[in-house]
């Protein structure tokens, strides 16, 4: 079928390209999943609807629920009989609806149906929101891993902006505590949402000869720091499903995150390498335990191979394709009645 012929489909995200985040990446990688079957359109939220190109779509897809919340309401304004869908952030899940957040809570009212990326997020929607979730696992392209990742030392990446929510001072701290002579070596990549944040991975930088902050980098370049490191470092206090996780279990690395729920509902609750929100004398314990314990690194590393089938972009494509026909045969319902 000719494109021009293909059903299209609006993806609103409060973040374009500019922002190089993890909403402007999961905008972008639902665009190309979505392709073979839509004319996906994706803008910023902030955009409008009316008078876009987005206005003939024959379904909305908005990422967070709070930030899009004008451009949701402006679709069910003007297209009531439409399709809609809303994305939920780790902010929309954990911080917004928690703190009964007008703008998320009529989010969730006006949507078909909700997407949660991880399977732990639908026990935190209470009724009748859970009913309209489902699981849509982001997905990374495989990476083969890396052979040349150094036996006699630990290798780490923290890949975040650099913001409260992603608790990057617990990694900080936590490092300040192991011992000067681990072999053991610490890279920061993130802008500086937060000014002191930076000035404290900068501080730790010029402390410690084992650590560097390089700042804000390509993807591309993030991607392979994360393949060549032993250990990814989560700690974020809260996350909708981080996919800097995906793009360390699909490249061979494994993954120290804090016990919260986007990492649980990630890794699995039984998973072995947590440590308790904000405790950075946990990390400490594991960051030596994993330089010190190849088989425990070695039983991380199995662990994460058997996720890492969730996180195939066939899985991610058939999961969407899903949602969106679901919405849809709502709205075809409405034309109906």
């Amino acid at each position: 079928m000719p494109r021009s012929r293909l059903p299209a489909l609006l993806v609103v995200t409060p973040y374009l390209a500019a922002a190089n985040n993890g909403n402007w990446r999961t905008a972008a990688r639902w665009r190309r999943l979505l392709s073979p079957r839509f004319r996906v359109i994706v803008q910023a939220t902030d955009d409008g609807i009316a008078g876009t190109p987005g206005d003939e779509a024959e379904a909305l897809v908005a990422l967070h629920a709070r930030r899009s919340h004008p451009a949701i309401r402006a679709w069910r304004e003007r297209h009531p009989e439409r399709a809609l869908i809303v994305a939920l952030t780790g902010t929309d899940l954990y911080r917004d609806l928690p703190g009964g957040d007008p703008a998320t809570r009529s989010s969730l009212d006006l949507a078909d149906r909700l997407i949660v990326l991880q399977d732990d997020a639908p026990r935190h929607l209470p009724a009748p929101w859970d009913a309209k979730a489902r699981v849509v696992f982001q997905s990374a392209r495989t990476l083969t891993r890396w052979p040349h990742k150094r036996p006699d030392r630990l290798d780490c990446v923290l890949a975040a902006h650099l913001r409260d929510e992603k608790d990057p001072e617990t990694t900080f701290a936590a490092w300040r505590l192991l011992p000067a002579k681990l072999a053991a070596t610490l890279t920061v990549v993130g802008a500086a949402l937060d000014p002191a944040l930076g000035a404290a991975a900068q501080a730790l930088a010029a402390a410690d000869p084992r650590v560097r902050y390089p700042g804000a980098r390509p993807h591309a370049w993030t991607r392979q720091a994360i393949k060549r490191a032993h250990l990814l470092l989560v700690p974020s206090r809260m996350e909708g499903g981080a996919n800097v996780v995906v793009e360390a279990v699909t490249a061979g690395t494994a993954v120290l995150g804090s016990r919260m729920s986007g990492n649980v509902g990630m890794l699995g609750d039984d998973y072995a390498g947590y440590f308790a929100v904000g405790d950075a004398r946990e990390l400490a314990g594991l960051l030596v335990r994993a330089a010190g314990e190849p088989a425990f690194l070695a039983a991380l590393e199995a662990s994460c191979r058997l996720r890492a089938p969730l996180f195939a972009p066939q899985a991610e494509a058939a999961a969407l394709d899903r949602v969106v026909a679901e919405a849809m045969a709502l709205h075809r319902a409405r034309i109906d009645n």
